[in-house]
């Protein structure tokens, strides 16, 4: 027995030792990129930015956010400029942005609609039924006279007559959403706000299909990457993609990643630059880049040290993108310095 026992001892402490091994190789964080491509602008306000859109000539744009925040720039938001409202004493936020040419629109809590033809020279305010299900959350411009807006119950309207009018195109909410994402040929997808489940709708559904996430990680938020495959971000930083060999099916997902280990907030949104090329952001200014897909990481170290959560990224273009954080701080893609 005393034999058996003094096997049993090296070998438990060997046991040990593998399991400090493999949790310090999960540990590791990823490689740093050699060369910051962003530019940090700290903007004057104590504001959360949510969404940012440009006309048509990518020169003139609008910056949202809470507390009725709204900035504009004219020269590529290299500079901003703070402009103000008149919406009477309410003080709420503004949630969403987008313009087609020279139209566009603003969506905001409690129940607020904007809309503008002339570039943003002037704003009026669209009323809403006080029947609407939810908070308008997002809008996007389609066309002259043209927008869809949802609600954050995942309500989904569009009006083709400027606003006077507005047409229903799903008969169920989804509930309370913690993200909702439009894809560029309509299909949305939607985290429930406990991040337990996600639903996806397509033109043509009357209905939300609802799923259930594929670990016990709650998720933080899904989006598309420009096309028709899904990304999801699960609590902790954890990273998946649509399974490529099965497109069509919304609970197929790739395996798991994890491109940083830094903090406990994890990833919160992604946007990609090319098909390719696509950056994450998340809390305590956590920024990171793959350029093969997803498949491999690489930290922008020199984004650190930002005292700040970052919450969206947008890319317009290859050249023109921006990741949208809080305390009135954004990040400025810029091309005369080139990642690694």
């Amino acid at each position: 027995m005393t034999s058996v026992l003094g096997l049993l001892k090296p070998l438990k402490k060997a046991i040990a030792a593998i399991a400090v091994l493999v949790l310090c190789i999960g540990c590791v964080q990823a490689p740093t990129i050699s060369e910051n491509p962003w530019q940090e602008i700290d903007l004057n306000t104590d504001s959360t930015f949510a969404n940012i859109a440009f006309t048509d000539d990518l020169q003139h744009g609008w910056l949202v956010g809470t507390k009725e925040t709204l900035f504009e720039t004219t020269d590529g938001g290299e500079t901003w400029a703070e402009r103000v409202i008149d919406l009477g004493d309410e003080k709420e936020s503004f949630t969403g942005v987008s313009f087609s040419g020279q139209e566009g629109w603003i969506t905001g809590r409690p129940s607020i609609l904007l809309h503008t033809d002339d570039g943003g020279e002037h704003w009026s305010r669209i009323a809403l039924s006080s029947q609407l299900p939810g908070a308008p959350y997002n809008i996007t411009a389609l066309g002259p006279n043209t927008a869809e807006m949802v609600t954050d119950l995942g309500a989904i309207y569009k009006t083709t007559d400027g606003g006077k009018n507005w047409k229903a195109l799903v008969e169920g909410a989804v509930g309370v959403a913690r993200t909702i994402e439009r894809s560029a040929d309509g299909k949305y997808v939607a985290v429930s706000a406990r991040g337990n489940f996600y639903s996806t709708w397509s033109p043509g559904d009357t209905e939300w299909t609802p799923h259930n996430r594929n670990s016990s990680r709650r998720l933080q938020s899904m989006g598309f990457n420009g096309e028709d495959k899904l990304w999801l971000l699960a609590r902790g930083g954890v990273v998946q993609f649509s399974d490529d060999t099965n497109p069509d099916n919304a609970e197929a997902w790739s395996e798991p990643v994890t491109p940083q280990y830094r903090n406990s907030v994890g990833l919160l949104h992604i946007g990609y630059r090319t098909p390719a090329e696509l950056w994450a952001a998340g809390g305590s200014g956590s920024v990171v880049v793959s350029k093969d897909g997803g498949d491999t990481w690489f930290r922008d170290a020199a984004l650190e040290e930002i005292p700040t959560n970052f919450y969206r990224v947008v890319f317009l273009n290859e050249d023109k993108g921006f990741i949208l954080g809080q305390q009135g701080v954004i990040l400025r893609y810029d091309t005369s310095t080139e990642a690694a």
